[in-house]
This record gives structure tokens, C-alpha cells and sequence, in this order.
């Protein structure tokens, strides 16, 4: 069954403890937890402060940390103290990918790699036997609400692929416009394994029923 992990950009931040004890006891699997610096993407969310807080208040939580950052080298070792099971990088980043994955395996992490909508799938083949996560972006980080680009079926099923041909299992991601009933099936058949879903739980009416509907996704 596909793992679900809710994003944290779309829970009620007054009450993100609760919000998150809400989903995890609905059956999500992961916290899914966005950074941005407002330098590699165009917007600002939250940072150490705020994992610290909720890994505090949540210690078995598995978090899954997304840093959409300029400069994810200098924050590695910081984001793993801060309570940061999984730490996923782009491979647009400015730091060199050769020293910021080791580093993030040095501080106890999995790490991940992730690759927004326009950069080829090819980017990330170098470094799959580095990687317990690779994360596609289905929409531009950033910003919510768009919708989801379909070229991200097409990079999961290379992923799937390739990881095949190498005998590698890495957790196959997919963050952006997944939605139960419509695109999240899509992206299981392509070959994705865990959904990154954040409007599509935390706003949903009936959250469990959400959580179950995603990780039904065929």
C-alpha cells in the first residue's frame, strides 16, 4: 500500500500540533515538511524552529523534510538535530550534490533528491544509489494550488524503471496537485509509492476516509 504523507503547508498553522496528531491517527505515514528561503523558490514557509516544535511534541512521527533552499549544505546537520528523519534535496540546488548527500547519511538522515517539472529525470540517475527517497515535483515549488503536470507520470515510470535495472528501492515520491480518485491513482500505476498530498487531507472533510482513499490509489 502506497504511504501517505500529508504536507504541512496546508494545515491551520494556529493548531499544526493538533493538525498534525489529526492526520497521523487518520492512518498518513509521514509527516511531509516544506521549507522555503524565498531564494530558490519565490515564497517563504517556516523552518528549524517549527520542526524542533513539532518533533517535540511528535518523537515517533516520521518527518520528511523538503528543502526547497539555496544553500541546503550549510542546514543539513542543523535540519537533523531539529528532528529530520528524511532530507530531500534539489538536484537544481547550488551546492554540490557529491558533498551535501553524505552529509545528510553522516547526520543519521535517508536522503532524497528531488527534481521540479522541467528538469530532465535524467538529472537524478547519477546519484539513485545514494538515495533512499527521490521526490517528483508535480507542480513548480513554491506555491499550491496549481495543477498538476502530467510530465511527472512520465519521470516515475523512468524512475521505476531505472531503479529496476539496478535493483535499487528507493521511495518513489510525488509532491504537487495529488489528488485521491484522480491523480494519485495515475502516479501509483507510474510507479510512485508514496503521495505528497497537502489540501487533499488536511481540508478534507472526512480525513480518514481521504487517508484511506490515497492509499487505495490503483
Amino acid at each position: 500500500m502506497v504511504l501517505v504523507c500529508p504536507s504541512v503547508l496546508s494545515a491551520d498553522f494556529a493548531r499544526l500540533g493538533e493538525e498534525c496528531t489529526r492526520v497521523l491517527e487518520a492512518g498518513a505515514d509521514w509527516i511531509h515538511f516544506d521549507v522555503m528561503d524565498g531564494r530558490f523558490v519565490d515564497n517563504i514557509s517556516f523552518g528549524l524552529p517549527v520542526l524542533e516544535s513539532l518533533h517535540r511534541a511528535l518523537p515517533e512521527a516520521v518527518m520528511d523534510v523538503h528543502l526547497m533552499i539555496a544553500h541546503p549544505l550549510r542546514f543539513v546537520r542543523r535540519f537533523a538535530e531539529a528532528g529530520a528523519n528524511y532530507l530531500t534535496v534539489h538536484v537544481e540546488t547550488t551546492d554540490a550534490l557529491p558533498a551535501t548527500l553524505p552529509a545528510i547519511h553522516a547526520c543519521g538522515c535517508k536522503a532524497g533528491l528531488s527534481l521540479n517539472p522541467g528538469t530532465p529525470v535524467e538529472a537524478v540517475f547519477p546519484y539513485l544509489d545514494q538515495l533512499e527517497l527521490v521526490l517528483v515535483m508535480g507542480v513548480e515549488p513554491g506555491h499550491g494550488g496549481q495543477p498538476f503536470d502530467r510530465r511527472a507520470l512520465g519521470k516515475l515510470s523512468a524512475l521505476r524503471d531505472e531503479c529496476a535495472r539496478r535493483g535499487l528501492s528507493p521511495v518513489l515520491s510525488v509532491d504537487g496537485g495529488v489528488k485521491p480518485g484522480t491523480t494519485a491513482p495515475e502516479c501509483v500505476a507510474a510507479g510512485a509509492t508514496a503521495l505528497v498530498a497537502g489540501s487533499a487531507v488536511f481540508n478534507a472533510k472526512d480525513v480518514p476516509a481521504a487517508v484511506r482513499q490515497l492509499k487505495e490509489s490503483t
